[in-house]
């Protein structure tokens, strides 16, 4: 008998229970969350920039024992790659420098294998591996020359990404939103040796480049 009286006022305990002051409680409920964006970039990317040239070159041969002819010169650079994957993607560039009257003037067209790496996740650093066609005009006021080379070509430089956080989605490419690898504006600077070619026109030519870059 008292073992029925007890198991019948747990029984009540246990269903008033259910109840706050007279009022029913509903179950709670699980919150349901919102399903991420998908974001889908391409592998593209177009930069524009500015570029420094430094030319050395032998002195004439009617003073051999003068010291090396040195230039460098300003211009503009464009460039257009895409990412393969997070390792290795392909790049073309043209430049030229600008201005009259000036000692050298440098044209190039180049294109390169780009191996990268994703060292934080808003910098990526590269290489440069390729071949390009180097144009160099010389003037001194009275004398001028033209010089050709195709050559192998190589550099390193850094991408750091000023676009979107990976937050806002996901992106389906999985190698997206690491170290300029995202839709949006980024910026670019490496150092490029051009050409070193051997002669009586022997040349060293490097480079400097910096500029911006957007990502499709």
């Amino acid at each position: 008998m008292k073992q029925t009286l007890y198991t019948t006022m747990m029984l009540v305990a246990m269903g008033t229970s259910a109840f706050a002051g007279g009022k029913y409680v509903a179950p709670i409920e699980a919150k349901v969350l919102p399903i991420p964006a998908l974001i889908s970039a391409t592998p593209w990317y177009i930069g524009l920039g500015a570029v420094t040239t430094f030319i050395q070159r032998d002195p004439c041969d009617c003073t051999p024992t003068a010291p090396d002819i040195q230039d460098h010169r300003t211009g503009v650079i464009v460039r257009v790659g895409a990412d393969y994957n997070h390792y290795l993607g392909l790049e073309g560039r043209y430049f030229k420098t600008l201005g009259e009257d000036t000692f050298s003037t440098t044209e190039h067209y180049g294109l390169y294998l780009k191996p990268q790496y994703h060292l934080f996740e808003r910098v990526n650093i590269y290489g440069l591996l390729g071949y390009g066609h180097t144009i160099i005009d010389y003037t001194n006021g009275i004398l001028s020359s033209h010089h050709t080379s195709d050559d192998f070509n190589y550099g390193v430089g850094f991408e750091y990404d000023l676009g979107a956080d990976e937050s806002q989605g996901h992106y389906l490419r999985d190698f997206d939103g690491q170290g300029d690898q995202e839709q949006g504006w980024g910026i670019w600077c490496d150092v490029q040796h051009l050409l070193n070619n051997s002669g009586a026109k022997h040349t060293d030519t490097n480079i400097i480049t910096v500029g911006v870059t957007y990502d499709f």
